[in-house]
Order: C-alpha cells, then sequence, then structure tokens
C-alpha cells in the first residue's frame, strides 16, 4: 500500500531531490510503506532509495541526508492511514456510555498500535495480525501499553465480545521474549474479573516481568446513560478496600522478589476505598501517570519541592478559585492550603463540581464539563481567576466534552481561566499568579 504525498517542507532532503506533492511513496531502500511507522522506522539511513509513483508511471530517487535527519515529506494524515478501530464491545466501554448529540469524535473508538507508540494509547491487540507483532519487534517498538482486563481467555472474550480477545493474550509473552517493554491494565469490574480472577491475572502478568513493566488496575466508570447496557455497578468501599489489598499483597510479593512493585491500584480505587494514598517511593518510576496511578504523590512531591525552593516568589494578594472533580477535591484543597501557607499573597479557594452531566459516580476532573462548571459556579465569588485542570480539555485541547470552549466558560463566568497541568511547578505557579 503506497501513500500520497500531500506536501514536501521547504529546504529539506526531499525538495532538494525534487519531490513534490502529489507523488505517491511507494517504498524506500525496497520496503514498502503503508504507514507512519514504515515511514520512521526505513527513513533513518543516510543512504535511501525511494520508489515514488505518478499517474501510474514510476521512478527512483537517491537520497543522501544525515541519519535520523527527515526526509521532509507530509501526507494526508498524522498515521498516514486511517486510524485503526476497535472491534472489541467491551461491557464496560465508556464511549457506549456517553450521551448522544457530541461531536462525532468523541464516539469514535481507536485501538490502534500506533497511537499506543506515539501517544501511550492503550490497545487490547484485537486487531493485530502476528505479523504486525513481528513488526512491532522488528522496529524494537516500546514500550506498548495493553488493555488486558483479564488474563482468563474465557472471561476475556466475554467482557470483550470479541473471540479474537482469547487467543491475542499469547502476544504479550511473545513481546516479552522480544525484549519489548509491556505496561498493562485491568479494569475492573465489581463481582466479575476481580477476585480469584484479579489473583489470575496479577500472577500470569507478574510472571513476566521484566517485560511486563507495570499493571494498572483501574475501577469500571459507570455514567447514567447505560439503559440496554450490559448491567454494572460501581465499587463499594468494602469491595475497593478488598482489591486494594489483594493489589498490595501481589505488590508486596513482587518487591520482595524483583525489587519492584508492578501492580499499582489507581488513585481512584484509593479515594473509592477511604484509605490514604501511598507516597511517591511506593510508585517506583511512575509507569502509569496516565492511568492516574501515582498522580496525586508525584504532585506533591512536585509541590513540595517548590515550596521547598521558594526563591522569594510570592502571591499577587488577590483571591483565585480552584475548580475540580469530586474525587479530587479533598487533595486539591490541602495541597491549596499548604502552598497558601508557604507562600504570602495566596488567596485560593477550592470548589468540588458534581459530575450532574455524566451522573454522580463519575468523580475524576478529567470528565468535568463545561455546563457542570458554569451552572455549579454562576453567581459565586470567583476572585481574580478561575484556575481548572487541564485534562478538563480532551484530545484536541480546545474544547470540553460537552463541545464548549475555555472562552465561553470565561464569557458566561465573567473570569480569567488558567488551565494547570498536572504538574507541581505549574500548580503553584498558577497560584502566585505568575
Amino acid at each position: 500500500m503506497a501513500v500520497s504525498i500531500t506536501q514536501v517542507q521547504p529546504g529539506s532532503p526531499a525538495d532538494r531531490c525534487k519531490i513534490a506533492p502529489g507523488e505517491t511513496l511507494v517504498s524506500i531502500n525496497g520496503h514498502p510503506i503503508a504507514d507512519v511507522l514504515d515511514y520512521r522506522f526505513y527513513m533513518t539511513e543516510e543512504r535511501l532509495l525511494l520508489e515514488l509513483e505518478r499517474d501510474g508511471r514510476r521512478r527512483r530517487v537517491r537520497v543522501r541526508k544525515d541519519e535520523y535527519e527527515d526526509l521532509g515529506l507530509e501526507f494526508a494524515t498524522y498515521l498516514m492511514d486511517r486510524q485503526h478501530s476497535c472491534k472489541n464491545k467491551c461491557i464496560f466501554c465508556f464511549v457506549d456510555q456517553m450521551p448522544p448529540g457530541m461531536r462525532d469524535s468523541l464516539y469514535f473508538k481507536d485501538d490502534d498500535d500506533r497511537l499506543s507508540f506515539f501517544f501511550g494509547n492503550y490497545i487490547t491487540m484485537t486487531n493485530l495480525s502476528p505479523q504486525e507483532i513481528e513488526r512491532i519487534i522488528k522496529m524494537r517498538i516500546s514500550p506498548i501499553n495493553i488493555s488486558v482486563h483479564t488474563t482468563d481467555p474465557a472471561l476475556r472474550v466475554k467482557m470483550m465480545k470479541n473471540p479474537r480477545a482469547a487467543d491475542s493474550l499469547a502476544y504479550i509473552e511473545r513481546l516479552c521474549e522480544a525484549g519489548i517493554k509491556v505496561n498493562t491494565q485491568l479494569v475492573l469490574c465489581p463481582g466479575i474479573n476481580d477476585g480469584p480472577f484479579l489473583e489470575k491475572s496479577l500472577r500470569d502478568l507478574g510472571g513476566l516481568y521484566p517485560g511486563v513493566q507495570s499493571i494498572a488496575c483501574v475501577p469500571v466508570g459507570i455514567t447514567r446513560f447505560r439503559e440496554g447496557l450490559y448491567p454494572l455497578t460501581t465499587y463499594t468501599e468494602a469491595q475497593a478496600r478488598q482489591v486494594v489489598a489483594t493489589i498490595n499483597a501481589f505488590g508486596d510479593d513482587f518487591e520482595r522478589r524483583y525489587g519492584s512493585r508492578i501492580c499499582y491500584p489507581s488513585d481512584e480505587f484509593y479515594l473509592q476505598a477511604n484509605l490514604p494514598l501511598p507516597g511517591p517511593d511506593y510508585y517506583g518510576d511512575f509507569d502509569q501517570l496516565e492511568n492516574g496511578v501515582g498522580l496525586f504523590a508525584s504532585l506533591e512531591s512536585e509541590i513540595d519541592w517548590e515550596i521547598n525552593n521558594p526563591d522569594g516568589r510570592r502571591g499577587t494578594g488577590e483571591e483565585c478559585t480552584i475548580a475540580t472533580g469530586v474525587g479530587a477535591a479533598p487533595f486539591i484543597r490541602r495541597m491549596a492550603e499548604k502552598v497558601a501557607g508557604a507562600f504570602e499573597g495566596v488567596k485560593p479557594q477550592v470548589f468540588a463540581i458534581e459530575n450532574r452531566f455524566f451522573g454522580p459516580t463519575i468523580t475524576v476532573a478529567g470528565l468535568v464539563t463545561a455546563t457542570d462548571l458554569i451552572e455549579q459556579l454562576r453567581g459565586r465569588s470567583l476572585g481574580k481567576r478561575l484556575l481548572l485542570p487541564a485534562v478538563m480539555l480532551r484530545h484536541e485541547q480546545d474544547r470540553f466534552l460537552d463541545d464548549a470552549t475555555v472562552e465561553d466558560v470565561e464569557t458566561a463566568l465573567g473570569v480569567e481561566i488558567r488551565l494547570i497541568e498536572n504538574d507541581g511547578a505549574d500548580f503553584v505557579s498558577a497560584l502566585l499568579g505568575e
């Protein structure tokens, strides 16, 4: 499969060799080019032989460049072909629980190994063939992030409603044998893949260390839009405590055997269990921050560093407001008070935003919508600026999940908004008004 060139960067190696938009890139050094992985892997050499095609006529172009220098070709899409969609019908899929009438991109389920490598997306492997697994190994694409959910083949088929869910489990071991690092996640559903099934999953995946370098366990998210879907419930405090205890028992054993815990409950599990969050030493290299594992510990550690290295900084003396999800609000309030106690001129207040859009069982900041922000903050004294976690803006980073923009919220509330990354330095800087 060849890919069409849409643009050539001026002054690039491709431009110097008179390659033009409208031509099709067929191969590099004899290797067929189907997508971005092929292109980026095979273009790294200093001497290249490109095969190009236009209107059915082919030509060859020799290119000399620095090693790893970009050829300068651009294509219609980043991946150079269509994004691979998910073929599963997972009983816990969050996309299936979205309300109607939202923008189309929010209903697209991706399951693309290329996005796993470039952006850290998780894949189920049910889309992959043995040939694609061998390509990952050949190109040394590492780490790969895999949604496992359970290592029991029959249960995995039941949960994902895809017969390939069983056979594709073997790919994990093949990747590990070849030296590819793997991060895994288990979305746990009460009474389904926890209990003995969770123990089996932790035992099986932990046995593949150091190939499997981390296992993140996250609780299923349940919205109010589940009519006609598989009956699921959220974790009770007692159930969440049992899950945390199971994971930590295995983690203690792995740490004794390997020097690494490997498996971790997400921060949300600790909140649901009403248990204190571990400190930063518990999380090792923080391999699963994007899965909400160790976010609070990492943030507090960074905030403490800023406090211990004040460099004479102080706040503006103006009041400000932080709005976040119900789950994170107590922690964020404690962090804001810590910063206010360490620096003069910091006057923060924290509001917990109840998720009325998706339902009260959704408590994470990343799923707070503009609608709920406006409804619950309108008429309140918010001070000079409103600070919001950047995770509230998804993917395109320009809109909330309900399609409103930052400017829409600023206009509705009459306050300037500043987005805060999950970074202690940015948190402190925002509270200081820097």
